[in-house]
């Protein structure tokens, strides 16, 4: 905050000041301890004061704003080093470059064009982190991580095809990448694997992910795993995405877990896509008390240099008043419209303040500039935020023009962030103000400019970025290897349970604990829970890994005589993130992307009820994937009949099918111990060790059964997605398939049991722990043939496996149908599928199983007229076992009911 004697208006109270001369004599005072004894002092004097106030009954009302001007008084910034006449040269032709894109994009593919206005108004917060902050990695620092604003991706393509990093014929593509050659609308680590970390561009996961990247990389330090005491995690977000509610929503656990490692930088232009973000109030105040009030490290950041002779002049603090209370409508009016219109409506209000500036020309007005265009302003903000390691984060609040620079074409617009074409006229006037030398003959096509190699501008530009370690953004490849168990070290998971029943989230639990104790990779796993832990029966794993805590366990917990008593540690490995899926997926995230954002490979293993998975943290599950994250997702109580008593709210039927939606997640619903062991094995292999950027999406059930031992040779095909767990007896003439997974799968064997003694049917039981790997795999035999009709069809995995048998399939899963019908283009015999369709009940498993109609009676109902289609049964037959089994005909589906 300003001292007093910067901005005398803080000493105005309500009502006007009674007593001007004591004022000054508090004035005074303070001024000495800030002098003296610095600005610490101060703020214990004051708050000492104030509590001595409302002790006495005072009413001191609190808030958490300050004046409406810099932070960071004039005489206390920081100068920036650099040569400030280069860095606007830089600038203006990064500039211009960015624009160029968007405006040759236009021209060629109208519709594909860009964005202008949103790196126009960031352009100067970028550059100066680019040339004095931002560090790249190498072999002796790890580097800092910046999440980019994804509508500034234009600025960073320009500023990187100066570098040499980037071609003509890419930008010339740009937005145009599926030829190969251009670059991608947005950052996408998927499309830009050597360029891009972090997909931000689904508004508000930026800085959520930013926050928890912070915690990970004190999780990294503190358990002694990486040296990250001089890095720093910069987001940059605009003021119209923190109505995200992922933008704000997790500042409290930045200030908790004392992340002054992290810096946002919120560019306040004041606009988001149709208007004024805050056209009648203060965006920056609104943010400032959010913030503050979370205890970050507030800098605002709102005027440039060319206001400092003003602030000199206002020795009765007018102008700050004014300034308090203008909204932002109308410092978006003034900037729209002109000096002239700047010096009547705003300095206008109060005649001092017009007579202040009657010396300036309306063209003087009109420059005045805010604090996010003006280098000096932002890098004292900067280097205040890197040196600031009191344990709170930092927020940058910095005001700025959207669009600036387009004049006419338009600068603080509410059309603005729509703007993608730029007329000749326009083009022009931007050419002359940046001081870019392209001739009029070839304006009109803005082409791109990019000085001699050894000009001046080149050459300090490449100098800046050596001394920060090289060039940003990158992704770096160069990734860890690590050693995984054989599968034999789960044996007692292969061998089956024998008498002992036991769910698949206890068989979860087991395996963890074998991965844990791993002499190679145990204190590379990462266990993830929302606050369900001891659900999921895993609070064994409190007294042997510990749970991550930033300052250990400052209390003794209630259950400290237990065995498996809470326990926090600074070196713990679980990260248990209280009540909230959002950032448990965000601690994912992290750890997931930990081989190529810290080079060292973390192996995330996130539990939780499987209801509050994608449909709850979709757009974090899709950023997983963008982000080529490597892991696995556990979703417990999974399924729609397994968890009973819980209800409509918890049962989940179509996680499955959602996480299918994400291209390089692995979905598996498996029964059984050895199932479980096999899939994460491979999951092991396939990420950490061949490095493919897929993560695992595996499902937990809390039924309790008997798990067998694994079969024979059925390794293979239980990763491909279905095995033939057992054959049919081949005495019975009439024969059918029964496919299942999960815990329905022990549906479906004693289905098959009373099929052959009840109605002498043999019955081939399919377990098919993945119905969407199995489509996959289909669909691409589908391709492959279209695109070779003179050869050999191929036929499917599915097809190969039941293309023996002229029996009809009967598949059942605990969710809702639509997930084994996945498989129906690929079945060479008739198919027919039960699931859970509709919304869950709360009931005992068996009443739930009979309701959703996938339960022992249903499958073999279903069977049996399966056959009778066929013509080897008598329908009447089917009519009989329905009344046998006391099945209504009549009974509403469940889907509707």
């Amino acid at each position: 905050m300003a001292s007093a004697s910067a901005h005398p208006q803080h000493a105005n109270t309500v009502g006007g000041d009674v007593d001007p001369q004591e004022t000054a004599e508090w004035r005074a005072s303070l001024d000495s301890i800030l002098e003296r004894e610095g600005s610490e002092r101060a703020r214990f004097v004051m708050e000492t004061l104030i509590d001595r106030a409302r002790r006495s009954g005072a009413f001191i009302p609190y808030s958490a704003n300050t004046a409406y001007v810099n932070t960071i008084p004039r005489h206390m910034e920081a100068r920036s080093p650099g040569d400030q006449h280069l860095e606007w040269r830089i600038r203006s032709i990064i500039r211009w470059n960015a624009m160029a894109m968007v405006v040759q994009a236009g021209q060629r593919h109208p519709g594909v064009e860009g964005h202008i206005a949103s790196f126009a108004s960031a352009a100067t917060l970028y550059e100066v982190g680019f040339n004095h902050f931002f560090r790249a990695p190498t072999e002796d620092h790890a580097g800092d991580l910046v999440f980019f604003q994804g509508h500034s991706a234009e600025g960073f393509y320009a500023r990187s095809y100066l570098e040499g990093r980037l071609t003509d014929d890419q930008l010339y593509y740009f937005r145009t990448e599926s030829t190969g050659k251009g670059l991608s609308s947005y950052p996408h680590p998927w499309l830009m694997p050597d360029y891009w970390q972090f997909a931000t561009v689904s508004m508000g996961l930026g800085p959520m992910n930013a926050i928890y990247q912070a915690r990970f990389m004190r999780y990294l330090h503190n358990r002694g795993i990486q040296n990250n005491d001089d890095r720093n995690v910069w987001c940059f977000l605009g003021d119209g995405e923190t109505d995200e509610p992922e933008s704000t929503g997790a500042i409290g656990i930045a200030a908790r877990e004392s992340l002054d490692n992290l810096i946002f930088v919120v560019n306040c232009n004041l606009q988001r896509l149709d208007g004024p973000v805050r056209g009648n109030d203060k965006i920056v105040n609104e943010l400032e008390g959010t913030f503050r009030g979370s205890g970050w490290n507030v800098i605002k950041v709102l005027w440039g240099s060319l206001w400092d002779g003003l602030f000199a002049q206002d020795h009765d603090g007018k102008l700050v008043e004014l300034m308090n209370e203008t909204v932002d409508g109308e410092y978006q009016a003034f900037k729209a419209n002109g000096g002239e219109y700047t010096r009547e409506h705003f300095f206008g209000k109060y005649p001092e303040l017009k007579e202040m500036v009657a010396s300036l020309s309306d063209e003087d007005i009109s420059r005045l500039n805010r604090g996010g265009h003006d280098p000096h302003k932002v890098y004292a903000a900067y280097h205040q935020a890197v040196n600031h390691k009191n344990g709170r984060p930092t927020v940058i609040l910095t005001q700025t023009v959207k669009g600036y620079g387009m004049g006419e074409a338009g600068e603080a617009q509410n059309i603005t962030h729509q703007q993608t074409e730029m007329r000749e006229e326009a083009l022009k006037t931007f050419r002359d103000r940046f001081d870019i030398p392209i001739g009029d003959d070839k304006i009109a096509e803005a082409p791109f400019y990019k000085p001699p190699e050894d000009s001046a501008e080149m050459q300090y530009m490449h100098a800046r970025r050596q001394e920060l370690g090289g060039y940003l953004p990158q992704r770096r490849r160069d990734y860890e290897t690590l050693t995984i168990p054989d599968l034999s070290a789960f044996d007692k998971l292969l061998q089956g349970s024998g008498d002992r029943t036991m769910s698949t989230t206890m068989v979860y639990v087991r395996l963890l604990q074998i991965l844990a104790r791993d002499k190679n990779i145990g204190q590379r796993v990462v266990p993830i829970v929302p606050d369900e832990a001891r659900t999921f029966g895993m609070e064994g794993l409190f007294r042997s890994l510990g749970i991550y805590s930033s300052v250990g366990q400052v209390f003794s917990p209630e259950d400290s005589d237990k065995l498996a008593f809470y326990k926090e540690a600074i070196d713990g490995q679980i990260l248990e993130e209280g009540i909230t899926e959002s950032g448990s997926m965000a601690s994912f995230i992290a750890a997931a992307t930990s081989y190529t954002n810290h080079a060292t490979t973390m192996i995330p293993f996130y539990s939780y009820y499987a209801m509050f998975g994608f449909q709850r943290a979709g757009d974090l599950c899709w950023a997983a994937g963008d982000m080529r994250a490597r892991g696995f997702l556990m979703g417990g109580t999974a399924g729609r009949t397994t968890i009973n008593g819980e209800g409509l709210q918890h049962e989940d039927g179509h996680n499955p099918l959602m996480y299918d939606c994400v291209p390089n997640c692995r979905v598996y619903d498996p029964t059984f111990s050895y199932e479980m062991a096999v899939i994460i094995h491979r999951g092991l292999q396939e990420m950490y060790v061949e490095h493919n950027d897929v993560y695992y999406y595996l499902t937990m059930m809390n039924e309790n059964y008997a798990h067998p031992p694994m079969p024979e040779g059925v390794e293979d095909d239980i990763v491909a997605g279905m095995y033939c767990y057992a054959e049919s007896d081949k005495r019975y003439k009439k024969q059918v398939n029964l496919l299942g997974s999960g815990t329905i799968l022990n549906e479906v064997i004693a289905a098959a049991e009373m099929l052959a003694s009840e109605h002498n049917v043999g019955a081939t039981i399919w377990s098919a722990p993945s119905f969407p790997q199995l489509r996959r795999e289909g669909l691409e035999v589908e391709r492959w043939n279209r695109l070779h009709p003179e050869s050999e069809p191929r036929q499917s995995f599915v097809h190969r496996k039941l293309a023996g048998s002229n029996a009809p399939a009967v598949a059942a899963t605990d969710y809702i149908r639509a997930y084994s019908d996945l498989i129906r283009p690929f079945m060479p015999v008739p198919y027919h599928t039960l699931g859970t369709d509709g919304f869950g009940r709360s009931d005992t498993r068996a009443a739930l199983r009979e309701f959703f109609e996938v339960d022992r009676r249903w499958i073999t109902v279903t069977a049996l007229k399966s056959l009778a289609d066929e013509g080897q049964l008598d329908r009447s037959y089917v009519a009989k076992a329905i009344k046998e089994y006391k099945i209504d005909p009549e009974k509403p589906e469940p889907v509707t009911h």
